[in-house]
């Protein structure tokens, strides 16, 4: 066992007794607390901005990750837990986050979703340039890269699958989601054909990121993906991969390396130091935006993307 992965197999075992007695406490789970509302649980906020926008005010949403922290780690206290438990419906990614993962298998029955079981997930080494000894969070995660949320296409279908399963908690609503997921699907649309002509033109392709996180994205407009680390945010890469980010850089000619809002930048600071380039944030919206939304965060990191690769 690694270092890293200790407090993981601390934090499974922690959770697997905190699910035990949230479940002895249970009548069976998902009673709900507001009889005029689905009462959904959403792992991490891409997901509950899906449940808000497709459920309007038929739902009421509880996020389990809290605003500010890294969704990879997240352990659950016994009050989350037994969030899961009384939840109508709960939505979240399997293999994501081993916590969720854990809380779900004994608390979730019939009212869990899995996103990921809509479209099959990338395989992390598609990701974009893979090391040796960079497989971070893949190996956690069956190999598969779970940030599909980036790419807005597959975004809308997840919705599309949400609505229906809103609609089996509340079948008198049921018209009313599936027009709420209709209408996002379309503003998706809009956003992924504001993306495809944005970074057509570009004259550079590649993006050198702190984390492998934008694999969906690069693989849907074209862009190749340069990852200082693996799927892991706070992995400390090795000397050696520092130095072949940084020559990798230098060879595309890269001005901008880009760190995210969760994670220091120090590791991002240091490749543009030393290949003489500026750094700038590229939200893989794992957490709330500070201002915004999904579709604010999506459309700035657009922005920061054409002025990077200089897009015309």
């Amino acid at each position: 066992m690694t270092v890293r992965s200790a407090p993981r197999a601390l934090a499974a075992a922690t959770a697997a007794l905190l699910t035990l007695g949230a479940a002895a406490c249970s009548e069976g789970g998902g009673g709900g607390s507001d009889p005029e509302r689905v009462d959904v649980v959403a792992a991490f906020y891409p997901l509950q901005f899906l449940a808000e926008q497709i459920g309007g005010d038929a739902v009421k949403v509880t996020n389990l990750t809290k605003p500010g922290a890294e969704p990879h780690d997240l352990e659950l206290n016994p009050r989350q837990v037994g969030q899961v438990s009384d939840a109508e419906l709960v939505v979240f990614l399997a293999g994501f986050q081993p916590a969720v993962d854990e809380a779900v298998q004994q608390n979730g029955g019939d009212r869990a979703f899995d996103v990921a079981t809509v479209q099959p997930l990338r395989d992390a080494a598609d990701g974009g340039h893979q090391h040796e000894g960079e497989s971070g969070h893949a190996e956690e995660s069956g190999g598969k890269d779970p940030h599909v949320w980036l790419d807005p296409t597959r975004l809308a279908t997840i919705g599309d699958r949400l609505a229906e399963r809103l609609g089996k908690a509340d079948p008198g609503r049921a018209a009313e989601f599936t027009a709420r997921a209709k209408t996002l699907r379309a503003t998706l649309e809009k956003l992924d054909a504001d993306y495809a002509a944005g970074l057509r033109t570009c004259p550079r392709r590649e993006i050198v990121t702190s984390h492998t996180a934008f694999g969906y994205l690069t693989a849907r407009y074209d862009l190749e993906q340069v990852g200082i680390t693996g799927l892991t945010p706070d992995a400390e890469p090795a000397p050696q991969r520092l130095a072949e980010v940084a020559q990798e850089a230098r060879e595309h000619g890269a001005t901008t390396i880009f760190f995210e809002t969760l994670v220091s930048p120090k590791v991002a600071e240091t490749v543009a130091r030393e290949v003489g380039a500026k750094t700038a944030v590229l939200d893989p919206i794992e957490g709330p935006p500070a201002e915004g939304d999904y579709l604010s965060a999506m459309r700035a990191n657009l922005q920061t993307l054409r002025t990077a690769l200089d897009c015309s």
